[in-house]
């Protein structure tokens, strides 16, 4: 079954590559972004300045400092919305318009290009908008929100427009969530704020809690009665109160607000416009990829989409044995390679294999700082397969990632793979160990690995308060794999483990034979 499944992909894959480009890649490059587009130049740069007068619309909004960011969100721009959904889901014929993905090479985002002709802003922008507000909050905003707000707030600020002058309107009305407001049943609020979307038991009943908690937000921002109410709402939640507990406290009857929320729909909703231009800072580079980059990014993007799932993977590295025949001399291409053979399952991988292929990448580009990455982990496999655990095995480990760290100090991944050492070593880490996975942790905040490898090293600390806060905002995360409340009860257990012993250590002082 599962080759069946990995031959259909492979064909739905060729099909989709097989396509001619109808327009070379561009790359753009700004103080916060990394955007990839086949579109035209005038297109791109117009995008781009609205991501960034976007961020820093959000920044105001949270007092957020402004400036370069050392480690930017890339961005793809695909042609079309149904292409966007192939890539997340693996199928053609999906509605997902576009993704993000905050997975172990970094986090990055899908978008498309279409025009549409609907009422308010771009689809295809409120797209983007929405999942740039969940890499926001994830990265800039050190709080636990509950699913419904996390989703109703990026629905609120996907509807952002600019005037010619650059002023931000904010609020405007969601019109591609009417469908689930008024046709689908309503969702009370009770069960909203207890609820993810993928507990909802149909497509037309998700859109209907993204349009319910949208409208929730919205009256929460925007009604003066309900002025102070939301803030106090987070306020209990990240000081650990139960969800419905801290609603009844701070909204008073909740029967009372589905009822002011089912008005709310009824009414003519303002806007917030600010008056101060939202400024483009620093510069925006643009230029066309060398050939072998332009042939490279779709396969990229391919693996980067298939991470989760082995048989895509699969189907994904063909084409890249391909491009690396027609490619020889480009680091980038067997890096992709050896990266796509290193994504699958660990009993289907070919170790030889991705090792040549880093090799190769090495060999091309000494300080490639993803394939030094990777070749560490691989050298560490090696050792483990000979059983050799000396110091010298693990030097030998660290070498190239410590050579990625040099190359690129304000990478993540390979602070992050150098504090993992440690763990496969069965050592503590260093002290230098976890100051890099501190800084890994502030470099990518989004990337729950890290941000649980983080909390465990609070813990283990003693610093239990910052761990669970770090544990709560992936419990409450929409998107969570279902590591968030596992990671609570363990973090828990540490609490109340170190209590018990410092109970029985302060009962046994002054105690004498």
């Amino acid at each position: 079954m599962r080759h069946w499944i990995a031959a259909v992909l492979a064909v739905l894959l060729t099909a989709a590559l097989a396509t001619p480009a109808s327009a070379r890649w561009l790359r753009a490059d700004t103080n916060n972004f990394i955007i990839y587009s086949e579109g035209s130049e005038k297109s791109l740069r117009s995008f781009a300045e609205n991501l960034q007068r976007f961020d820093a619309t959000l920044r105001h909004r949270f007092n957020v400092p402004g400036g370069a960011e050392p480690n930017r969100l890339t961005i793809y721009l695909v042609e079309r919305a149904d292409e966007a959904g192939r890539l997340a889901s693996g199928k053609s014929g999906s509605s997902i318009a576009g993704f993000y993905l905050a997975g172990s090479d970094g986090a990055f985002a899908v978008s498309n290009r279409e025009n549409d002709e609907g009422r308010g802003t771009p689809a295809a922008q409120q797209t983007l908008f929405h999942e740039y507000a969940h890499h926001f909050m994830k990265r800039y905003v050190p709080a636990a929100f509950p699913a419904w707000f996390i989703e109703g707030f990026a629905e609120y600020v996907s509807t952002v427009d600019f005037s010619r002058e650059g002023k931000a309107s904010i609020g405007k009305p969601v019109y591609r969530r009417a469908y689930g407001l008024l046709e689908m049943p309503k969702i009370p609020v009770e069960q909203l704020i207890t609820q993810r979307p993928d507990a909802m038991r149909s497509s037309g009943m998700a859109d209907a809690y993204y349009g319910r908690s949208w409208l929730l937000t919205h009256m929460l921002y925007s009604d003066p009665n309900r002025q102070g109410q939301l803030l106090a709402y987070m306020q209990a939640i990240n000081r650990g109160e139960e969800a419905v507990e801290a609603a009844r406290k701070t909204f008073g009857d909740l029967g009372q607000l589905d009822k002011d929320l089912n008005r709310y729909l009824n009414r003519s909703l303002a806007y917030v416009a600010l008056h101060e231009p939202m400024k483009v800072e620093g510069t925006i580079a643009i230029a066309p990829l060398a050939a072998a980059e332009d042939a490279l990014i779709p396969l990229r993007l391919e693996r980067l989409s298939a991470q989760y799932s082995p048989e895509r993977m699969a189907a994904v590295r063909p084409a890249l044995q391909k491009l690396t025949v027609a490619q020889p001399g480009d680091a980038g291409t067997w890096y992709e390679l050896a990266a796509a053979e290193w994504g699958m399952d660990k009993d289907k991988r070919d170790l030889a294999a991705a090792r040549a292929a880093v090799d190769k990448a090495i060999a091309l580009q000494p300080d490639h700082v993803r394939a030094n990455v990777l070749l560490g982990r691989l050298i560490a496999i090696g050792f483990d397969e000979k059983g050799d655990y000396s110091a010298g095995a693990w030097s030998a480990v660290r070498k190239p990632i410590m050579l990625a760290n040099r190359t690129n100090p304000d990478d993540p991944i390979p602070l992050y793979a150098y504090f993992q050492t440690f763990g496969d070593q069965g050592f503590p880490p260093t002290g230098m160990a976890l100051q890099g996975l501190e800084k890994a942790f502030v470099l990518e905040p989004e990337n729950v690995s890290i941000r649980i490898s983080q909390a465990f090293a609070l813990a283990n600390q003693g610093r239990f308060n910052e761990a669970i806060g770090l544990a709560e905002s992936v419990a409450f995360d929409p998107h969570d794999r279902g590591q968030g409340q596992s990671l609570l009860d363990q973090l828990e257990a540490m609490r109340a483990n170190r209590e018990k012993t410092f109970i029985r250590t302060e009962g046994t002082e002054g105690v004498t034979d």
